[in-house]
C-alpha cells in the first residue's frame, strides 16, 4: 500500500515516525533518541549537501528512505519540535482548542530535501495558573475523533499519565480544560536524588501489593496531611521493618499516584454528580498502575486508548488539506 503521510510525534528525548496509509493505517513506525534534546549531532550528506543540523540529521535518520521512496510525501509532526527549542516555534493556541483550530495554525520548517514539515501548536489554558501542554493535544483529539458522536456529549476525562501527567476536559470534541500533576518527576527526582533512594533496592517486577498500599495511604485520614508529609513514610515503614528495600519504590509510585487522583477525583465532584469515565493515554505498565489506583478512587469506568497519536496526526493533516483526496475516517 502506497503512503499517503509522514507523521511525528518529536519530543524531548525522543521522536516516533509513522508511515500512514490511507484512512491513516500505520504502514510502518520508528521509534529514536532523537528527540530536540538529543539530536543526532555526526555531519552527513543529505540531499548533496554535507549537513550537521541536528534536526535534519534526525529527520533523515526517521523517514528519509520513506521520502527517496515517496519525495511528494506530506510530513507533520507534533509535540517539542514546536517549541521555543524546537525546529521551528509554533505559537500555543488557546483553550478551547479543536482539530479545526490547530489545524488553521500550523508552521512549516522547508528541509534540506525540499519538504515543508508542518508543526502543529501545542494549547494555552490562560487563568491565574497557566497550563500548557505539546503534543498530548493531538493525542486528545486523536482519542476525540475515535469516539461515537454521543460519547463526546457526555462528562469525559483523559488522562495521560507520565512525567508531567495531563488530566483534559474535553467537551464537544474541543480540549477545554486541563490539569498538570508533575508526579513522574517528582517520583524520580525524590528517588535519585533524597534520602527516600538510598534504602530502595530497584526491582524489575511490579509490587502490586506495595503499590496499593501506597495508594490506600493516600486515600486514608493520614494521607489528609498531603503528599510533602506522607512520603517521609518511604523511609520510616523501611526503618521499621514494615515495607522491604525492594517494595519501596512501588509503594511510593503509589503514594504519589495515589495523591494525584485524589485530588482530581475531588476536582472532578466539584463539577459532576457521578465520576465521569476515564480514557487513558499512555505505555501499557504506567496505564496499569494508573487503572488500579483510579478504581480506588472511585472512577468506574476506566479504559485505554490505541493509536492515539496516529490518529490525531492524521486527523489535522486531513483538516489542513495536507492530503489530496482522501477521507478523515480512521
Amino acid at each position: 500500500m502506497q503512503a499517503q503521510l509522514i507523521a511525528l510525534d518529536w519530543g524531548t528525548t525522543s521522536l516516533r515516525a509513522y508511515r500512514l496509509g490511507e484512512h491513516g493505517r500505520v504502514l510502518e513506525q520508528r521509534s529514536l533518541s532523537a528527540g530536540i534534546m538529543q539530536l543526532p549531532n555526526t555531519p552527513r550528506l543529505i540531499a548533496g549537501v554535507m549537513c550537521n543540523d541536528g534536526f535534519e540529521l534526525a529527520l533523515d535518520e526517521a523517514c528519509g528512505d520513506w521520502l527517496d521512496a515517496q519525495p511528494d510525501l506530506p510530513v507533520i509532526a507534533c509535540g517539542m519540535v514546536g517549541s521555543a527549542q524546537g525546529w521551528r516555534e509554533a505559537a500555543y493556541r488557546e483553550t478551547p482548542a479543536s482539530v479545526a483550530g490547530l489545524s488553521s495554525a500550523l508552521q512549516t520548517v522547508r528541509s534540506l530535501r525540499g519538504v515543508e514539515i508542518h508543526i502543529i501548536p501545542g494549547v494555552l489554558q490562560r487563568s491565574a495558573l497557566p497550563n500548557v501542554m505539546r503534543g498530548e493535544e493531538t493525542q486528545v483529539l486523536g482519542v476525540l475523533a475515535a469516539l461515537p458522536e454521543a460519547e463526546t456529549r457526555k462528562p469525559l476525562l483523559i488522562g495521560l499519565p507520565g512525567s508531567h501527567s495531563k488530566w483534559v476536559q474535553a467537551a464537544g470534541g474541543c480540549i477545554v480544560h486541563f490539569d498538570t500533576f508533575m508526579t513522574g518527576e517528582v517520583f524520580a527526582a525524590l528517588s535519585a536524588h533524597t534520602i527516600l533512594g538510598r534504602t530502595m533496592q530497584r526491582s524489575y517486577a511490579f509490587d502490586e501489593a506495595a503499590f496499593d498500599r501506597g495508594v490506600s495511604v493516600a486515600l486514608s485520614a493520614d494521607g489528609a496531611a498531603g503528599p510533602l508529609s506522607t512520603i517521609f513514610s518511604c523511609r520510616t515503614l523501611g526503618l521499621t521493618g514494615q515495607l522491604s528495600p525492594a517494595a519501596q519504590a512501588d509503594y511510593l509510585s503509589g503514594l504519589l499516584i495515589g495523591h494525584e487522583l485524589a485530588t482530581l477525583a475531588s476536582l472532578q465532584r466539584n463539577l459532576h454528580e457521578v465520576l465521569p469515565a476515564v480514557i487513558l493515554i499512555g505505555g501499557e505498565q504506567l496505564c496499569l498502575r494508573y487503572g488500579r489506583a483510579l478504581t480506588a478512587c472511585g472512577f468506574l469506568h476506566v479504559t485505554v486508548a490505541e493509536q492515539a497519536t496516529e490518529r490525531g496526526l492524521w486527523q489535522v493533516a486531513v483538516k489542513a488539506g495536507l492530503l489530496a483526496s482522501t477521507q478523515a475516517e480512521v
